[in-house]
Formats: C-alpha cells, sequence, structure tokens
C-alpha cells in the first residue's frame, strides 16, 4: 500500500469515530434523557476542609486557647435562582441591604467560585439554620474551628485571630479570601506552626443542597492536617494573679526563669478578655477597644518605654568595679548638693550604696567612669568614657531588641557619643552634661523585657539566655534549644555584693523594699523612680529569689504611682510567692493590690513644681 492510500485509510478511521461519538452525543441529549435528569439533578461542590489550629498550653499542661466549632454560609452566585431575600434575611439574622451587598460581592469575586455569605455561626445556632439551607439554591454551609480563651487572661501575649486581606491573598498563595490569620503575640509569630494545612473534599450536591456522597469516592480529596500544639513556659495561675494585682493601674510585669529564659509570666494593664475578639462580634469589640482612653490594646510589657530609674544603679556599680575605678570597700558622702536624695547613712561599700539607693554615690561613681584622663580634652576625654561604658551597656541587653519570640517588640534606647554630638555640638558636652544617666533618668531608655533580662543576669551572675514563651511545638517533649545565652563580661565576683546589696534593698532596716519581704524565701531586689514629665513618677522594682538558687526573676512597673517599694515591690513579692510556694499566705496583701484603684487617682492628680525628686 503506497503513502496516498494510507493517507485515506487514516482519514476514514478518523472520521468514523467523530461519527460515533455524534451519533451517542445526540443519542444522550435527545433520545435518552436520563444523563439531563441526572445532570440535572446533581452538581459537583467543592467544600474545604479546615484543620483545627493547634492548640496553647501553659508549663503545666493547662489551655489557654481552645477551639469551638462554627459554620460558615457559603453561596455561590451562579446557582442561587428564585431568592427569597426576605425569607433568607431572616433566617440568617442578616439585613436586607446587607443580603444584595453580600450577594454583589459574591458575585464579583467569582460568578462560579463559593465565598462566604455569613461567618462564624454558632453550632447551636446553625442547627436552626440548617434544617431550612435547602430552601435557598446556591447557599449552604461550611464548618471550621473558633478559636476560643477558656481562661480569660494574656490576651497581648496570645494574640488573636482575624480576617485576612486582600495584600496577604496576593503575597501567600496558602491564604484565599475569607480565611483567618493570627494577629499580634504567639498567634501571629507561630502562625505557620498553628494553622496546620487545609484539605479539600469534593461532594455532589442535589438540586435541594442535600449531599449526595463523594465525588468518585474521594479520589480528588486531599486531608486537611491539624496545627501543631504549642506548649508554653507560662504559669496560668501567676499570669491571673498577675492580671488581678494590676488591675485598676498602668503598668506591666514580665517575670522570667533566669537560667532557661522561659517567660513566666507578662502581663500588660489596662487588658482586655481575648473572648472580645472572637466571632462575628470581634470587629465592634475592636473599635471600642480602640477607642478606650486607656489604650488596653497596647502592650506595655514589649513596647513601653521608661527611664530605668534607680534599678540601673545596680549596672553602674557593676560597670565600675569591673573597670577599676571604685572597689567594694568605696564609699562616698551623699552629698544632696550634687544631686537630690532622700536621708539615709552615708554609703561605706557597694552593698550600702545598693541598699541605701543612694543617688550622689552613683553620681560620683558614674564621673569616674566617664572621667578617665584618657585624653587631655575632658570633651574628649568623655566621649572615650562614654563610648566604653556604652559597650558595657549594650552587654547588658539594652540599647538592643531582646530576641523575645513575639512580634511588635521595641528595644529601649542606650545613648552614645553620636547622639551628644548631634544634641550639643562635638567637644561640646562632659559629664556635667550627662550626669543624670548615672541615676537611670535622662537620654536612657528601656522596655520592661529588658528589665527582667537585667533581673536574671543578677541572679545569673553575668548572663542571661534569649527570653522565649514557648519552650515545645508539636509536643511537651520537643522542647526547642536555639536559645542563645549572652554574656555581660564582668566576673561573678562582683556578683556575690550584688547579692548581699539587694538582699539588704528587701530584708533590712533601711532597704527600700520591705515590702517585698516573704517568710522562708530570701528575695533580692532593687527599687527605682522613674521620672515621668508628665504627671506622678512611675514605680520600679526588678528581684530574684530564692537568693541561693534563683528559679524566678521579675521585673514590675506601675505608671504615675510614685515610690517603687510602695506598689511595685509588694505586687512582685505577691507573685514570686504564686510561683514558688503555689499559693499566696498573705490576703491582705493581695486585698490592698487588688482594689487598689491607682488609675482614678492618677486623673486626680494635679503635679506641683517642687524641689528635685527623691529616687529610690
Amino acid at each position: 500500500m503506497n503513502f496516498d492510500d494510507r493517507k485515506f485509510v487514516l482519514i476514514a478511521a478518523v472520521l468514523f469515530v467523530c461519527a460515533v461519538f455524534v451519533l451517542r452525543l445526540f443519542y444522550v441529549q435527545v433520545i435518552d434523557d436520563q444523563w439531563s435528569k441526572k445532570a440535572a439533578n446533581i452538581s459537583q461542590r467543592t467544600v474545604t476542609v479546615f484543620p483545627s489550629r493547634g492548640l496553647v498550653y501553659d508549663r503545666k499542661g493547662r489551655l489557654l486557647t481552645a477551639n469551638t466549632p462554627v459554620y460558615d454560609i457559603m453561596v455561590v452566585p451562579r446557582e442561587v435562582k428564585g431568592l427569597d431575600t426576605v425569607a433568607l434575611s431572616e433566617l440568617i439574622g442578616v439585613p436586607m441591604a446587607d443580603v444584595r451587598k453580600r450577594l454583589n460581592e459574591a458575585k464579583t469575586y467569582s460568578t462560579y467560585k463559593p465565598s462566604i455569605f455569613e461567618k462564624q455561626i454558632p453550632a447551636d445556632q446553625y442547627a436552626s439554620i440548617a434544617v431550612h439551607l435547602h430552601n435557598f439554591k446556591g447557599f449552604y454551609g461550611q464548618s471550621r474551628t473558633l478559636r476560643t480563651y477558656p481562661s480569660h487572661v494574656a490576651a497581648h501575649m496570645l494574640g488573636y485571630l482575624s480576617e485576612v486581606d486582600a495584600r496577604k491573598v496576593e503575597q501567600d498563595p496558602y491564604y484565599k479570601s475569607g480565611d483567618v490569620i493570627g494577629v499580634g503575640g504567639i498567634e501571629s509569630y507561630y502562625e505557620k506552626e498553628l494553622r496546620g494545612k487545609r484539605g479539600v473534599r469534593y461532594m455532589l450536591v442535589d438540586v435541594h443542597n442535600n449531599m449526595k456522597g463523594r465525588f468518585k469516592d474521594g479520589m480528588y480529596d486531599t486531608v486537611s492536617v491539624e496545627g501543631k500544639d504549642l506548649y508554653t513556659s507560662i504559669d496560668l495561675d501567676v499570669q491571673a494573679l498577675g492580671e488581678r494585682l494590676m488591675k485598676g493601674k498602668k503598668g506591666s510585669i514580665v517575670a522570667l526563669d533566669p537560667k532557661t529564659g522561659e517567660v513566666i509570666t507578662l502581663v500588660t494593664s489596662p487588658a482586655y478578655d481575648p473572648e472580645l475578639l472572637v466571632g462575628r462580634v470581634r470587629n465592634t469589640n475592636y473599635k471600642v477597644l480602640q477607642k478606650d482612653s486607656l489604650n488596653p490594646l497596647f502592650d506595655r510589657a514589649l513596647q513601653a518605654q521608661y527611664p530605668p530609674g534607680s534599678i540601673f544603679k545596680i549596672v553602674q556599680s557593676l560597670t565600675a568595679l569591673q573597670q577599676g575605678v571604685i572597689t567594694p570597700n568605696t564609699g562616698f558622702v551623699c552629698n544632696k548638693a550634687l544631686v537630690g536624695c532622700h536621708n539615709h547613712p552615708n554609703a561605706q561599700s557597694v552593698e550600702e550604696a545598693i541598699q541605701y539607693s543612694c543617688n550622689p554615690y552613683f553620681y560620683q561613681v558614674f564621673k569616674r567612669i566617664i572621667e578617665q584622663d584618657k585624653d587631655p580634652n575632658r570633651f574628649k576625654d568623655a566621649a572615650i568614657g562614654l563610648a566604653d561604658w556604652r559597650e558595657h551597656m549594650l552587654r547588658f541587653g539594652l540599647g538592643e531588641k531582646p530576641a523575645l519570640d513575639l512580634p511588635a517588640l521595641k528595644g529601649g534606647s542606650m545613648p552614645g557619643v553620636q547622639l551628644y554630638d548631634r544634641m550639643h555640638g562635638k567637644e561640646a558636652w562632659a559629664f556635667s552634661t550627662i550626669y543624670s544617666l548615672s541615676i537611670g533618668q535622662g537620654e536612657v531608655l528601656v522596655v520592661p523585657t529588658q528589665m527582667a533580662n537585667l533581673a536574671a543576669i543578677f541572679a545569673n551572675h553575668g548572663y542571661y539566655v534569649d527570653p522565649h514563651v514557648v519552650r515545645a511545638v508539636g509536643h511537651p517533649d520537643s522542647v526547642l534549644t536555639h536559645f542563645k545565652r549572652h554574656d555581660t563580661g564582668i566576673d561573678a565576683k562582683w556578683f556575690d555584693l550584688v547579692d548581699e546589696g539587694m538582699r539588704r534593698v528587701v530584708n533590712e532596716p533601711g532597704g527600700t523594699a520591705r515590702q517585698a519581704r516573704i517568710d522562708s524565701i530570701t528575695v533580692c531586689g532593687k527599687t527605682g523612680t522613674a521620672e515621668n514629665p508628665h504627671g506622678q513618677d512611675h514605680a520600679v522594682f526588678i528581684a530574684y529569689a530564692p537568693m541561693e538558687d534563683p528559679k524566678i526573676a521579675i521585673a514590675v512597673y506601675v505608671e504615675n504611682s510614685g515610690f517603687g517599694g510602695t506598689w511595685a515591690a509588694p505586687i512582685a513579692s505577691l507573685l514570686i510567692e504564686q510561683y514558688l510556694n503555689g499559693k499566696v499566705q498573705r490576703p491582705e496583701v493581695v486585698k490592698k493590690m487588688e482594689e487598689a484603684d491607682l488609675i482614678s487617682l492618677e486623673k486626680n492628680f494635679v503635679k506641683k513644681k517642687k524641689a528635685p525628686r527623691r529616687r529610690r
């Protein structure tokens, strides 16, 4: 057979096959109507299978977050026929105007892809809706889980869930319109671990919206993968107590395990119940919180920047001892002509200086750090001294953002030569310009997390570990180990002096934090008063305990409350007692702290011009 003959045979075969298909199609569509009836009654629907979001536990295995089932009402616009908008409005509880608006938005998005018409309907409400939903073609229910917060605490640390915006959908192909994403806290930081992986189920649906089974027995379905659980180091009892004690106050509490860097509690006040930002009421409640003059959405523990006040004196002592500009037995007269101070005996040693929190003492200490006669020009000499001092401060984790596993963290400020050159001009400033740094005022700023790190450094005699909230992911034994240890470069021997000085602050007459004493627990602490140019000063207290083997390091800030020993110190001691003993045996102190409404007092406070402030 030649080529032309083979060509005609091939053409004939193709024509024959086409004819068979045409005839079969004609038979199915025109003569035999069984297939058209099935096609009319059954259609395919793609159902997203949302995974359960990972749970969050405290250090003792108690739930901080949980999941509860909810339902979204979905709509496929091209399937909507003969819609009774009045009946749909009454059934779902959506205003008539919104029904039309949402349907138009769904059409704009896609006429054939499903989109959310009404979201996050609780299971009990959906049950009464579901029995009537088949009357509305193109509408169906789709299950998902909703975040809940059974403990009702730690809102800032946990974060919340919100619907993704269009920009996020464009940036990350994982997300689709209507999906939720973690916002703030560990919900955001650990979003990829918590969210899991969605699945898809292809279903056959009849004209009454009834599921008729899986398409091809689920051959093309994909399985959803649950999100990973997070095991935090937060102690729920300490967290709850801290939030109760800080009610009626502005400020924060940060407590760490000094040896590991694990965060025991993160308290911000004013706070809010995390349940307020759950479900369909989230947007309404968020707007209310935004307008609140107390700004409960602001995370003070991570973002508020304050002068450190007198707690900074311990860092000055260690730096001066390391540089050799003072000795353990260096003493100075409490000369109030240099800087204001309260009445106390002259400090004859570093321990006594810390115990009495003597301002003139640390004025002299800082002067020796800055003026070391390394250059005959006093301005250049001050610049050399300040540069060396700043290097020591950075080793204490100051002036830099802490490596905490939470978003939106700030890092404070540690002034240097360049800053003062810009402010005053090169070779135009000296110690007399910057002496306020000696007592933790001036241009130095810290965040509460850094103060907790300082307490950990003193407890550990020279180092701290990156603070972190989550200790394990996926399984309680899957402990994370990537946290870095930071050494200050200060000889460990000098910390014995700090131990003793901070012990005296709490436990000896003349100490400024006697209200922090706990029977059977030796607490080491330091009070501070951070100057506030806009109102009453802020109270500061850092501590660690027990002295012999520290297991908790804590920093407490109470804004606009004056002296650190009055409010910050007792609050810290109650949390230390709760953590170490599992309970608090000073109900009268708890009651006093809980009932104190310092916010109302601050509103009535009229600042008066007065003599130099006492900083203790």
